[in-house]
């Protein structure tokens, strides 16, 4: 079953936030796709040509997109399919799938459920880190745990303080070390609090530098081995932070993580600021990492549990109207 049948089947109130959220991408470089589908009479090479920079200028990126391209081609020509009207539902079907890749993709944290679940969250600075971890622990605080956080950025004062900030503002605890501090002691003094104390929930924020590749290696494998230690089996994820407004730019610190450090996911902020929103299915195509969270507001609440399907709809959510 598509796309098109399953999203049917929701409740689109639900869907209100993400065509909220998603209207800059679907006005600005997604505009012209319906109306470049209705004034085809035929479907050709000019029609693949126009759709392939349509989703190209939506930051979807040039290998997902031919690649996206050269699958949808090929189900024209096998189900000899004429009308270009038809092609609203398998473009949505078809980036389905390509997110999917086959797999279950669960955008929920992994979180053990009867003992303390360690998050790593790494990115470069200004991408909306900090934010991103007050806004998961608010979730949570809500949902009755008890979650701490570990200031592990001290290379920068104002990281410590800002995420002080926040603790106090959504009423967590914090750890923290005056700036300067090796970054792994206070992962590790966070650690033994959260074991000590019985927290359900530790939220750890690193260095926002990217460096060199083998520096930023070293930095995350320490602080990785430190909650290990203390911790066995954790962290449970580790999360790149990424600021959707950088668009390719995005791509490139997801590359240089990735191969710094195992990331288990993608919080991607700012989304309800770009026309290119596309940058989705480009993180999850061509990198294999599948999208846990996205931002679509400035609010404590507006740090969303990614959903595919609602995803698409806030995308092609003019192809729902009649």
């Amino acid at each position: 079953m598509g796309f098109f049948d399953l999203f049917k089947r929701k409740d689109k109130e639900k869907s209100k936030k993400y065509k909220l959220g998603l209207h800059k991408t679907r006005e600005g470089a997604l505009a012209g796709l319906r109306e470049i589908l209705s004034k085809s009479s035929k479907i050709d090479d000019e029609l693949f040509d126009e759709l392939e920079e349509v989703f190209i200028m939506a930051d979807i990126g040039v290998d997902t997109v031919v690649d996206f391209i050269d699958e949808l081609r090929e189900e024209v020509y096998h189900k000899k399919i004429e009308d270009p009207l038809l092609l609203q539902e398998m473009i949505m079907d078809k980036m389905f799938e390509i997110y999917l890749n086959g797999e279950i993709v669960n955008a929920n944290l992994k979180l053990k459920k009867d003992d303390l679940s360690v998050v790593l969250f790494v990115g470069v600075n200004g991408v909306g880190k900090t934010t991103s971890i007050a806004k998961i622990a608010y979730t949570y605080k809500k949902l009755g745990k008890k979650v701490l956080l570990a200031a592990g950025d001290t290379f920068r004062a104002g990281a410590i303080e800002q995420l002080s900030v926040w603790a106090k503002r959504v009423g967590v605890d914090i750890v923290t070390k005056e700036a300067g501090s090796d970054p792994s002691s206070v992962i590790f003094e966070a650690c033994k609090k959260a074991k000590a104390e019985g927290y359900d929930l530790l939220l750890c924020d690193t260095a926002g530098r990217l460096q060199n590749k083998v520096n930023l290696m070293n930095e995350l494998s320490k602080m990785k081995r430190v909650i290990e230690n203390v911790c066995p089996g954790a962290p449970d994820e580790t999360l790149l932070v990424i600021d959707a407004t950088t668009g390719q730019n995005g791509m490139s610190q997801a590359k240089a993580f990735k191969e710094a450090t195992d990331v288990t996911g993608v919080i991607l902020t700012k989304l309800d600021g770009t026309s290119k929103g596309g940058i989705v299915l480009a993180i999850r195509h061509e990198m294999g990492i599948p999208i846990k969270y996205i931002g679509l507001g400035e609010s404590v609440e507006d740090l969303e549990v990614f959903d595919i399907e609602q995803y698409l709809y806030g995308l092609f959510a003019d192809f729902f109207e009649e």
